[in-house]
């Protein structure tokens, strides 16, 4: 059975952004009200976070239609401590199509992915096992 968050993601095609968040959500144990109030540009702070619980939400559970503005894009990267060019490319690849960048947990490598919304998370999960296996072969 389908789920209505999964129905909606599969009609609005790419989730890379919404996936990168996500993973991310979860290595850092955050909530959505954390990660909300931690969505503050570097830029201007001044302006405080500039997503709310239930837009953020709505951005992870890939239900927006528009991408996140360029101060929305380094508030995510700060909020959830991802390079701003994950977030940028990610943001490109989910509301514009382009080839998929995937990085690795530690944020150490990035993979570049051609057809990406063909894989299926067991695929993701062996290419992540796969750069863990390069990375440590390079650092011995």
């Amino acid at each position: 059975m389908m789920t209505a968050d999964k129905a909606a993601a599969e009609e609005a095609g790419r989730t890379d952004l919404s996936d990168l968040l996500n993973n991310r959500m979860a290595e850092l144990g955050l909530s959505y009200r954390t990660a909300a109030d931690a969505t503050v540009d570097p830029r201007h702070p001044e302006a405080g976070p500039l997503y709310k619980r239930g837009t953020l939400e709505n951005l992870l559970k890939n239900r927006v239609a528009s991408a996140p503005s360029e101060a929305q894009c380094r508030a995510l990267s700060a909020a959830f401590r991802v390079p701003l060019v994950a977030v940028q490319r990610a943001v490109a690849a989910q509301y514009q199509g382009y080839v998929a960048e995937h990085w690795d947990r530690s944020e150490k490598a990035r993979v570049l992915i051609a057809r990406i919304d063909e894989m299926g998370d067991g695929d993701i999960d062996r290419l992540n096992r796969l750069v863990d296996v390069v990375l440590d072969d390079k650092s011995e």
